[in-house]
């Protein structure tokens, strides 16, 4: 079988890699982002160009392994580069982006609730509607599908990681309970799919090589991939948000620290602590 070739993912992923890659040269960009953009950008290739891709119309697991990575995997690494900074600072011009990027709709739409809609409606829609048999029979519409995944799961992590700039500054605590909130979701669907009826099985019985799992086999291993996948693929962006977390903790003790040693020295030590003065004033 001919090795698959998907050329617009292929021409967006040379496309964008190598805008960042001239922007990120321009001034003084950590390695370590764009690393982790470049490695989002390689996954795209691989689940769409490798030997994966040849059989993501036969195997019910194979897509399942894709839609995993293009919702999970991808958007997080890309997220992890910080691409909308550097797309702002490269832009000398971008007054009218930032204007309206803190204005009340983009507040609303990145409202915690709604971001966990967009990172979980996309699947539900693929998987629970007659969606998914038509990504088999459509190159197109599959594209389509393929880059909503991306863009869902990109504006779940850029929201939640917080290394861009975004509309709203929400506690770290509520992108725990997102995330714990998808863990639930992912059980959900894998269970809907071991247990529910077969997704487009004309589809798959007429494309079957004679080899590998039986129809029921590959949606149940497609299921786990849903599932337990899903949740693994979850792992580094919950290590990296309590990272975070803790890094803006340090340095929020360092401020106070500082407005402590800068404060007169009159009164009791906790009525110059800025986060505990309200608390404890007198009354």
């Amino acid at each position: 079988m001919p090795p698959a070739f998907d050329a617009p993912a292929v021409f967006c992923v040379l496309v964008s890699g190598t805008f960042y890659v001239r922007a990120a040269r321009r001034r003084n960009w950590p390695p370590g982002r764009t690393t982790a953009f470049l490695a989002g950008l390689v996954t795209i290739v691989v689940v769409t160009c490798s030997p994966l891709a040849v059989y993501d119309t036969t195997f019910f697991w194979v897509r399942a392994v894709q839609t995993v990575t293009l919702l999970m995997i991808t958007p997080l690494l890309l997220a992890l580069g910080a691409p909308v900074r550097l797309l702002l600072d490269s832009l000398p011009r971008a007054a009218w982006l930032r204007r309206h990027g803190r204005g009340p709709l983009a507040r609303a739409l990145t409202f915690p609730p709604v971001v966990t809609v967009v990172l979980i409606a996309p699947v539900l829609v693929l998987y629970l509607t007659p969606l998914y048999d038509l990504t088999l029979r459509s190159p197109f519409v599959d594209g389509l599908v393929r880059l909503a995944l991306v863009g869902a799961g990109f504006t779940y992590f850029w929201t939640r990681l917080g290394l861009d700039p975004t509309p709203r500054e929400d506690p770290h605590l509520v992108s725990v309970w997102i995330a714990f909130a998808e863990v639930i979701f992912d059980g959900a669907l894998g269970l809907v799919l071991w247990l529910g009826p077969l997704l487009a099985p004309a589809h798959y019985a007429a494309v079957h090589p004679g080899w590998g799992p039986d129809l029921r086999t590959d949606q149940i291993i497609g299921a786990g991939v849903l599932w337990i996948g899903g949740d693994v693929a979850g792992l580094p962006f919950v290590v990296a948000l309590f990272v975070r977390w803790a890094r803006d903790d340090e340095r929020r003790a360092k401020q106070i620290d500082v407005e402590l040693d800068e404060a007169p020295s009159t009164g009791l030590w906790w009525e110059q602590d800025p986060a505990l003065a309200e608390r404890f004033k007198r009354r």
